[in-house]
Formats: structure tokens, C-alpha cells, sequence
């Protein structure tokens, strides 16, 4: 003789309903093709399934997600930043405003191209991006190394590619390019063969930091050499690896006149070349006194 099952009455929304059934759903829990919420009771009864609170969270740790969230968008890795952001919306600690911003990310995902270029970086595959910018240009690029990167507040792809017609930076740093992805309305990428570069060109230059500079600088991960010159304590000596000399004046000029460019001299000509034409915007009389 068979054993009924006791039956239950559960007054709950709709909403909740649907909510409960989706969950039996993932959890496949079902009878025929339909959720069944019966099993999924069944097995919270009978410890099969464990009932957590979901507002056991602080604040620092969603603050902490949110932000690699951001890092890992920052940095291409949009599909892992995916799946923290699905994590986090199953949190009711999550702000309304908050899970409002989640849902937009989630909603407007990367285009297809974004995502091929960042596959191909984390697997080192040399590829071929095609692309019309804003202004309506074509470009043609073999990237043969890159990473996205972050100038500015604005993801950028630093790379090394086979092409160098157009690029304005010194000899030794011609192949290196750094494209605003946002600019970028629709591309073509395709895989292509070769070798993969283990880094973009790079050159090394000497700068003195002079002052309250001196003291307060952070090292940088490209930084090679970082030391007080023995003749004069209050200067700071710091190598780095530049891959860029738009970038690298950009952040010099923020700190003038307590940064100085001593080698080389292609860098050092560089932006005394754009001081020069500061100097001649704002009516500034320059003096040679034969230096040059």
C-alpha cells in the first residue's frame, strides 16, 4: 500500500512563486518539463539543500567586489567580470542604485569584437584587427602583442604591431600603438600566424626627482632603478621601461618643473620641443644661453 504525501498550502505572491520555480528550475527539480516546488521544500526538509542568510555580507566585501568588477572590466577580462556581477545581484545587501548599475553592465555586454580581442590576449594569439574609428578612417593592424590598459580613465589596447605607417612616436617605439577602444564603432578580428611577442618595445629613460617629488614618489612596475644620487640627497634617480613617449610626457608635465628627462636625448628633445611651443603660446621669452 502506497504512502500519500501530506499537502501543503503556501500563501505567497506570484512573484514569489516564480521566484521559487526558477529556483527549482537551476536546481532541476522538476515534474515532467514543469518546475515543481514540492521537491524543492522536500529537500530544504531534508537537508539535501541548506538555507543561508543573504544579508550576512559587509559592506567592505561588496565594496571589494564592485571594485574588481570594475578592475577586471578595466582589464579585458569582461567575462569574469560576467560572473561577479550575477554573484553580487543574488546578494539583497546590494543597493538599489547600486544593482540598478550591475544591471545596466549586465544588460549592455561588450560587442562580439571585444570580446574576440580579449580571448585572443589571454590565450597569445597573434591576430589581425580591422577597424573604422569616429571620424569614419579605416585602420589595419597585425597585433602581434597587447594588453588593455587603463590612461586616463579610458580602456585603451597597447600593442605591437606590424604596422607602422602614421606612427608619430620616436624610432624605437614606432611599432607600438595604443588604441582607444571606445572610439572603435565596429571591427573585424581574425586569428593569424606567427609568433607571439613576449613584451611591446620599450626604451629606458633617466629621470630626476626634485623636491617634495623626490620624496613622495610610488614606484611603478616598469621602474628598473630607484635611488638618492650620492651627491645630492634631495634628488631622486629613477630608470624606467617606456613604451610610449605620449603617455610618458603626459605624466612628466604634470609634475614640471620637479621632473626632469636626462636620457635620452630623443626623449629629452621631445618635451623641451613642447615646452617651446608653450612658452610661444603664452608670449614667455625663451634664453638659449647656448644649450641649445
Amino acid at each position: 500500500m502506497s504512502r500519500k504525501g501530506q499537502s501543503i498550502t503556501l500563501s505567497i505572491s506570484e512573484r514569489d512563486k516564480a521566484q521559487l520555480e526558477n529556483l527549482a528550475r537551476e536546481l532541476g527539480m522538476m515534474w515532467g518539463d514543469r518546475p515543481n516546488i514540492s521537491k524543492l521544500v522536500e529537500a530544504i526538509a531534508r537537508r539535501q539543500l541548506l538555507i543561508a542568510p543573504n544579508r550576512d555580507w559587509s559592506s567592505e566585501r561588496i565594496r571589494a567586489l564592485v571594485r574588481s568588477v570594475q578592475a577586471l572590466i578595466d582589464t579585458g577580462q569582461v567575462e569574469q567580470a560576467q560572473v561577479i556581477a550575477n554573484l553580487l545581484l543574488e546578494r539583497s545587501e546590494v543597493s538599489l542604485p547600486l544593482r540598478q548599475d550591475i544591471e545596466r553592465f549586465l544588460e549592455n555586454p561588450p560587442p562580439a569584437w571585444r570580446l574576440e580581442i580579449d580571448r585572443y590576449l589571454l590565450r597569445h594569439q597573434p591576430f589581425q584587427l580591422s577597424y573604422q574609428d569616429a571620424a569614419r578612417r579605416i585602420w589595419n593592424f597585425t597585433v602581434r602583442c597587447g594588453k588593455i590598459t587603463l590612461h586616463e580613465k579610458r580602456q585603451y589596447l597597447d600593442c605591437w604591431c606590424e604596422e607602422t605607417e602614421g606612427n608619430s612616436d620616436i624610432p624605437e617605439l614606432v611599432h607600438n600603438w595604443s588604441l582607444r577602444l571606445d572610439r572603435i564603432t565596429d571591427a573585424a578580428v581574425i586569428p593569424v600566424a606567427g609568433e607571439w611577442r613576449s613584451h611591446l618595445d620599450y626604451i629606458e629613460v633617466e629621470i630626476h626627482l626634485l623636491e617634495g617629488l623626490a620624496f613622495a614618489y610610488q614606484a611603478k612596475p616598469e621602474d628598473t632603478t630607484i635611488e638618492w644620487l650620492a651627491d645630492n640627497q634631495r634628488t631622486r634617480r629613477v630608470v624606467r621601461k617606456v613604451t610610449s613617449s605620449f603617455w610618458f610626457l603626459r605624466e612628466v608635465m604634470q609634475y614640471a618643473p620637479d621632473c626632469v628627462i636626462v636620457s635620452p636625448a630623443a626623449m629629452r628633445d621631445r618635451l623641451a620641443s613642447k615646452l617651446r611651443t608653450l612658452c610661444q603660446l603664452y608670449d614667455i621669452g625663451i634664453s638659449t644661453n647656448g644649450n641649445g
